[in-house]
């Protein structure tokens, strides 16, 4: 649709090989906060590697984690709907 229509697409993702496939320009955001834009290309260079994993620890210094449902969220709840 971008291409065809020239229409602006944000898409969420927590997973990176996704975001690298798919994304013309990549926000890094940690906690809410936007801390960095720009594509891919442009990461690999700046942070001199070819992963948006590591991109992401070094613009965060934080560490990958999996977020985890806890027994008040939706996800849980529509589990237990089932």
């Amino acid at each position: 649709m971008n291409k065809e229509k020239g229409m602006t697409i944000f898409i969420t993702t927590h997973y990176m090989e996704e975001a690298e496939k798919m994304a013309d320009r990549i926000a890094i955001i940690d906690h809410g906060v936007i801390k960095e834009i720009g594509t891919f290309d442009e990461y690999k260079m700046k942070y001199d590697t070819n992963s948006l994993e590591e991109i992401f620890l070094k613009i965060t210094g934080d560490t990958i984690r999996e977020e985890k449902a806890d027994k008040n969220s939706l996800i849980h709840k529509m589990h237990k709907k089932r």
